[in-house]
C-alpha cells in the first residue's frame, strides 16, 4: 500500500477511536483526494463510528462510485440500510458481497462473516419492532465494516528509502570519482521544475516585448514586461506559484506581445493548486480588492463567517463575511462556491482556501478548494 502521510495519520486516528480528529483532518481535503477510494473509505468509517450516519452515507456512496465492487464499501452501505429499516436493500448488498467473494481466488473471511451475520440479523429481527429493539441495544456496531488498514509505519518506510538512497548515492559517487559518470555539480542547473525550457524568450521576443496598438488594463514599458516575465519564472522555480500568477496576470492584462502572453499562459498551465499547508504567499482581501485583475485565479486564504448557506449533494455556496471571524470588523462580503458537499456551521468562524474569480465589473468571488472550521465531534442520531 502506497504511503500517504495524511491518510496514514487519519487511519491511525480511527484505530485509536479518535474519529472526530480523523474527520476534521480529512474533510478539508476532499478536493485534493476527490478520486481516492481510500480517502473516502477512511472518512466514511470515521463518520459511521462517530454516529454521523448522514455523512457516512454520503462518503460510502462516493466509495461505491469509485469502486463498484469493493466488499467493505458494500458492507458499510448495508449497515446504513439496516439502521434505516430498509432490510430489502441491505439483503441485496449482503448477497452481492457473498457473490463477489465467492468468485475471488482469495476470498475475505472477514467480509463473508459480516455479510452472513447481517443476513442472520435481518432474518431474526426483520420485523420493525424487533429491529428497533435490536438497534437500541447497540448491536449495530457488530455489522460495521473493517477499519481502514494502517500501512507500514512511516519510520520503517523512511529507513528503507534511506537505505536505497545510500546505495544509489555511493554508486553515483564512485562513478563520478572514476569519471565513468559526469559530475552534475560542475555547474548548477537552474531548471528546478519541468517546462522551463519551453519558456525561454527568443531573440525576436526580447527585441519586441510590447505591442503599440490595442486597449490594455496595464501599459508597461519593454523593460517592465521583461522584468515581470522573468520574475514570474523565478517565482515558479521557487515553487511560489501564486506569486508567479500575479506577474502572469500583469502580463496578460497588459500591452505585452502576443507571443510573450502565449508563453505566460503556458507557464500558468504548469502551476499547481496548493493546500492549506503548502500555500506560501498570502494576499489579504484589502490587497486583492484594490486591483482584482492582478489576482485572477490566485489562491488566497481568508477568514470570516459564513452567511446565506446553500447546500446540495455535490456543492455548497455561501457568502463569506471576510474579517468578521472576530465579529469586530467586516472587510467585505465575497460569494464562495465549494465544488464538494460538506457541512458548514454559520455560527462558527471559517477559513476558506480558494482561487479568486472576477464577476461583473471587478466583483470578487472565490472558487473554494478547502475549508477549515472548528467542529464538535458528531453525536449519534436518536433512533
Amino acid at each position: 500500500m502506497k504511503l500517504d502521510p495524511l491518510l496514514t495519520k487519519a487511519a491511525r486516528y480511527v484505530h485509536r477511536g479518535q474519529y472526530g480528529k480523523a474527520i476534521r483532518l480529512l474533510e478539508p481535503e476532499v478536493v485534493r483526494y476527490h478520486d481516492s477510494h481510500r480517502f473516502y473509505y477512511i472518512l466514511a468509517v470515521s463518520c459511521l463510528y462517530a454516529g454521523d450516519y448522514g455523512g457516512a452515507h454520503t462518503y460510502f456512496r462516493r466509495c461505491r462510485e469509485l469502486k463498484m465492487q469493493d466488499p467493505n464499501t458494500l458492507l458499510g452501505l448495508a449497515v446504513l440500510h439496516v439502521r434505516r429499516g430498509e432490510t430489502d436493500r441491505a439483503v441485496e448488498l449482503y448477497l452481492e458481497v457473498l457473490d463477489l467473494e465467492a468468485g475471488r481466488a482469495h476470498p475475505s473471511k472477514k467480509a463473508i462473516g459480516l455479510a452472513k451475520r447481517g443476513l442472520t440479523v435481518i432474518r431474526k429481527h426483520g420485523e420493525k419492532e424487533a429491529l428497533s429493539a435490536w438497534l437500541e441495544s447497540g448491536s449495530l456496531k457488530k455489522l460495521f465494516p473493517p477499519l481502514p488498514p494502517v500501512p507500514r509505519s512511516l519510520l520503517s518506510g523512511i529507513q528503507i528509502t534511506l537505505g536505497v538512497i545510500s546505495v544509489f548515492a555511493l554508486t553515483i559517487a564512485l562513478g563520478i570519482y572514476t569519471k565513468v559518470l559526469p559530475n552534475p555539480f560542475s555547474r548548477l542547473s537552474k531548471q528546478m521544475r519541468p517546462g522551463l525550457e519551453s519558456l525561454i524568450l527568443n531573440e525576436s521576443e526580447l527585441k519586441a516585448p510590447v505591442k503599440t496598438t490595442g486597449s490594455f488594463r496595464y501599459v508597461l514599458t519593454q523593460d517592465q514586461v521583461l522584468k515581470s516575465y522573468e520574475l514570474a519564472k523565478r517565482r515558479f522555480t521557487e515553487f511560489r506559484d501564486e506569486a508567479a500568477k500575479v506577474e502572469i496576470n500583469r502580463i496578460l492584462e497588459s500591452n505585452a506581445s502576443d507571443s510573450i502572453k502565449t508563453k505566460a499562459n503556458l507557464l500558468l498551465s504548469y502551476t499547481v493548486i496548493p493546500g492549506f499547508n503548502t500555500l506560501k504567499d498570502f494576499y489579504s482581501y484589502i490587497e486583492v480588492q484594490k486591483d482584482p485583475y492582478l489576482y485572477r485565479n490566485v489562491v488566497v486564504r481568508w477568514k470570516g463567517m459564513a452567511a446565506n448557506i446553500q447546500q446540495s449533494d455535490r456543492s455548497v455556496s455561501f457568502d463569506l463575511l471576510v474579517g468578521y471571524d472576530l465579529k469586530t470588523v467586516l472587510q467585505g462580503i465575497v460569494p464562495v462556491v465549494l465544488p464538494f458537499a460538506t457541512t458548514i456551521n454559520q455560527d462558527a468562524p471559517i477559513e476558506v482556501l480558494g482561487s479568486v474569480v472576477i464577476q461583473g465589473e471587478g466583483q470578487l468571488a472565490l472558487r473554494g478548494i478547502a475549508i477549515h472550521q472548528p467542529v464538535a465531534l458528531p453525536k449519534a442520531e436518536d433512533q
